[in-house]
């Protein structure tokens, strides 16, 4: 530990208000929470706490000056030897050291809750770099706070139209979280600085909201595509009809022929999802021809009189 007077940057003449005043500056450049990636500034600021302690403190300031303890607090006992070292100035040391542990002296919270909006609020009750340190112990190390997993339930109309999603926070606090062009089921989007909080002045984790997309009644995604399976019924597939169909920015007439019918998908540009390119893939339809529920004896006849008439594979050779 270096000389505190040097960390804090003040003569040893200086005041109470100076110390304060050094003391505040560097609370404020160094602090954790303001510096979540900087190892080394986490360090300067548990030396300045460190450094604060001793000279914020009037009675364990004077027990440095006279060299009674050192930088960290510790009893200096090859001052005067061991033998030489009396029992009222243990006793005064140790009394001076518990004082500051109960508030008595140093007074970090005010510091840290004027200049950093309330992060000093948690360094109380040994929270905070620095304190806590009574007896020469060494400051507890700022802590960096847990990412928080969230799962946001996105439906295939949020992906295409809404372009965000709503989620809570580890706080309580409900946000939208920007969904951008691409995203797919399983895709995770991090949040800096809104997961759990630190421990000691360290920083806030991040939260990694992880999207799932919500079952469609009708439309199976397929990376940026859609795929749908139209019903139509089978004078439609005969005859060929226009047929309306439904997409995610409304329904359109989609023309119907006999061989289309048969089971050819057939695509839809652009009504498909948004894609990283800034575009939007494409709807696959697929006709399913659906007979009648109800028996239908005239089909029935129909279909007898065809297959006499009229027959045909519909199968291929693969299937024996």
């Amino acid at each position: 530990m270096r000389d505190p007077y040097s960390v804090l940057g003040v003569s040893k003449s200086a005041s109470e208000a100076d110390i304060k005043r050094a003391y505040r500056k560097l609370a404020k450049t160094y602090h954790p929470d303001q510096n979540a990636d900087n190892p080394s500034a986490q360090e300067r600021f548990s030396e300045a706490s460190q450094a604060y302690e001793i000279l914020g403190d009037k009675e364990k300031r004077a027990q440095f000056d006279r060299g009674e303890i050192d930088a960290e607090g510790k009893p200096r006992f090859q001052a005067h030897g061991f033998d030489g070292f009396s029992d009222s100035d243990i006793f005064r040391q140790a009394r001076g050291q518990r004082g500051y542990q109960q508030g008595q002296g140093g007074g970090f919270d005010d510091i840290l809750n004027d200049i950093l909006g309330g992060f000093g609020g948690r360094a109380r009750g040994g929270a905070g770099p620095g304190m806590g340190a009574g007896m020469g112990g060494r400051a507890p190390q700022p802590k960096r706070g847990q990412d928080a997993k969230i799962t946001a339930r996105v439906t295939l109309e949020q992906l295409v139209h809404e372009r965000k999603a709503r989620v809570t926070l580890p706080n309580g606090k409900s946000v939208d979280v920007k969904l951008p062009d691409g995203t797919v089921d399983g895709e995770k989007i991090r949040l800096r600085g809104q997961g759990h909080p630190g421990e000691h002045g360290g920083g806030t984790g991040d939260a990694i909201v992880e999207v799932r997309l919500a079952r469609h009644a009708l439309f199976t995604p397929l990376d940026d595509d859609l795929k749908l399976e139209l019903p139509i019924a089978l004078y439609e597939a005969v005859l060929g009809e226009k047929v309306r169909v439904p997409t995610l920015d409304g329904a359109v007439n989609l023309t119907i022929t006999p061989k289309a019918a048969g089971g050819k998908t057939m695509r839809l540009k652009g009504k498909g999802l948004p894609n990283k390119n800034g575009g939007r893939g494409d709807l696959l339809v697929t006709p399913r021809i659906v007979l009648p529920e109800e028996d239908d004896e005239e089909l029935a006849t129909l279909m007898r009189a065809w297959k006499e008439l009229r027959p045909y594979r519909p199968r291929g050779s693969e299937f024996g």
